[in-house]
């Protein structure tokens, strides 16, 4: 079975950093790149987390802004085994992940699981309506990336912080 969703373009480049903070302070001061919205996802933002099929609880501070038209993610774990823990013992710190936007998340989990993908890592319920809902497949060791698919909600919470200010 095929599965489509590379048809659809890279919208988002995730790295996984040490100190989201100053790496946008570096990112701001040196390239302009600007205005950073910073989130902690984990609950009570996320209404649901899995890691490898169970359901999990973990932390991680998100900063979102984009390069050019390209929307850039700096994820740094807080607590909690996740998909950006195994990264950081495997590679290091580094781009983890290229993200696709989806206009229907069930329906393409359901083409990239009979095209023989997994979901590493998965979670959800981040807009103010309850949904959103992003989904890590189990692409690295075929691929060396991992495919991130995400259904973005229709209406975002405010961000906890924006830098600069």
């Amino acid at each position: 079975m095929k599965t489509t969703f590379l048809d659809l373009s890279i919208g988002q480049i995730g790295y996984v950093v040490k100190d989201v903070d100053s790496i946008i302070r570096d990112y701001y001061e040196k390239f302009g790149i600007g205005d950073w919205k910073i989130y902690t996802y984990g609950a009570p933002l996320l209404k649901f987390m899995n890691y490898h099929g169970k359901p999990i609880q973990y932390k991680a501070r998100i900063a979102l802004s984009y390069f050019g038209k390209t929307r850039i993610e700096l994820i740094q774990n807080i607590e909690g085994q996740t998909i950006y823990t195994d990264f950081i013992e495997k590679h290091g710190y580094g781009v983890q992940h290229l993200g696709i936007y989806v206009q229907d998340i069930k329906k393409t989990l359901k083409e990239a699981e009979d095209a023989g993908f997994s979901v590493v890592m998965g979670g959800g319920g981040f807009g103010l309506d309850d949904d959103g809902h992003f989904a890590y497949l189990d692409t690295e060791s075929v691929y060396g990336i991992t495919y991130e698919l995400i259904q973005r909600p229709l209406r975002r919470h405010e961000p906890e912080a924006v830098y600069p200010e």
